[in-house]
Parts: structure tokens; C-alpha cells; sequence
């Protein structure tokens, strides 16, 4: 692995977390709980990572960010700072899906997972039998032919599929900071996948409650 430093952040979920890393070996780190306030907070953090790394911004090869799925708001906070500041920078900065984050560094079978509202995952399948492409699930309608051999089940949602699928439930090997700057330090070179959101379901939207009255044609 090349010596290249690398910056891995992502905020999809209700954290903060990113990882500098420079030949495959971790220079700094965060990982901090934050249900809200991320885009106040990441650059700070970032700085405060960099300086912690003794590296500045211009010394940076490539950027990695998480694009989901996830929360919509944090999906982008990360994804336009990290694209922004790889036009600054002048550097290539590579999309990386939180599902192939999870499932990066295991070995065999594995079932990786994102926890979503109302008994629902985002799910993919990797080193299946069968293909499992990354879908919305719910997780009570999971068929049992899912199971093979040596499955196991990671992430947030790991441990309710693992129940229902009978297998077991094992922590993901990295944080997604650290995960996603492992795989661009892999992808960078090759022009990766672009930084873009990957949702895997629309944006609720609801109507405007105050609309105008409907006006009726008394002629009609």
C-alpha cells in the first residue's frame, strides 16, 4: 500500500466519525455521538484531527466519505464538506456506501445492515451464494433461505436479523471513518465511485398544511 495520507469522514448517522491513514496504518482518529449540530461541528473536529496527525490540509492525497444510506441530512453534510474541500484541495474524493464499509475486512458470508424506522434495514449480501443487492428490508419478512454456512449478521441492525435468521451477530471490524479511508486508500488511484448520496429511498415529503381554499363553481 502506498504511503498516500487519506481522510475518511462520515456523519450518515448520529456521529461524527473520521480516520486519517496513512499506509494502511492509522495516524489519528475520532468518533463522537452527535444526534444533531454535525455541520456546525465536523471541521473543527477535523482540524483538531489533522493537528492531532501532525499533517495539514494540503498534505492530504485523497479524501473518502461515507454516502449512505443513512439519515438524508448527514448523508449530505459530509458528502458536500468532502467535495467541497477536494476542489479546494485539488485532490479525487471517492463515495463510499456505508453497507460495503461494514462488510469491509470480514471474510466470508456476510450480511451487513443499517438500522431504519419502523421495523426496517438497508441490507446487502457479501460472499453470498445468492445474490443479495443493497434494498430496503423489513426485517420481519426476511426469508429463512437467506441462511448459509458461516453467515454472520453485522452492523445496526445486525442483531435483530441475526435473531430472525438464526445466525450470529458480530461487531463490524472498523468504525465507518476508518472503514471508508481504508477502501478509498484502495479505490483513489483507480477513479472510484463518485461522492454522491445513495439513498435507497425517496425523501419523505408531506403537503403544505395551509393551503388555500379550494374555490367551487357554483355553474359546474
Amino acid at each position: 500500500m502506498s504511503d498516500a495520507l487519506i481522510l475518511g469522514v462520515d456523519t450518515s448517522g448520529p456521529y461524527c466519525s473520521a480516520v486519517l491513514l496513512k499506509g494502511g496504518e492509522v495516524v489519528s482518529d475520532l468518533y463522537e455521538d452527535m444526534p444533531k449540530g454535525q455541520a456546525e461541528a465536523l471541521f473543527p473536529l477535523l482540524e483538531d484531527l489533522m493537528a492531532r496527525g501532525g499533517a495539514t490540509w494540503r498534505d492530504l492525497s485523497a479524501l473518502g466519505v461515507g454516502t449512505g444510506p443513512g439519515n438524508f441530512t448527514g448523508v449530505r453534510i459530509s458528502v458536500s464538506a468532502m467535495r467541497g474541500l477536494a476542489l479546494a484541495l485539488e485532490v479525487p474524493v471517492i463515495g463510499v456506501s456505508l453497507l460495503d464499509a461494514l462488510a469491509h475486512g470480514t471474510h466470508g458470508p456476510v450480511l451487513a445492515s443499517i438500522a431504519a424506522p419502523r421495523g426496517q434495514a438497508y441490507m446487502q449480501g457479501f460472499c453470498m451464494a445468492r445474490d443479495v443487492p443493497p434494498a430496503l428490508v423489513t426485517i420481519a419478512d426476511l426469508p429463512p433461505d437467506l441462511v448459509q454456512p458461516d453467515l454472520v449478521s453485522i452492523g445496526s441492525a445486525g442483531g435483530e436479523i441475526a435473531e430472525r435468521l438464526g445466525v450470529p451477530h458480530v461487531p463490524a471490524p472498523y468504525a465507518p471513518g476508518s472503514a471508508i479511508a481504508r477502501i478509498a486508500a484502495i479505490r483513489w488511484q483507480g477513479g472510484g465511485p463518485p461522492a454522491v448520496p445513495f439513498y435507497l429511498k425517496p425523501v419523505d415529503a408531506a403537503p403544505a398544511r395551509d393551503l388555500p381554499p379550494v374555490m367551487l363553481d357554483d355553474g359546474a
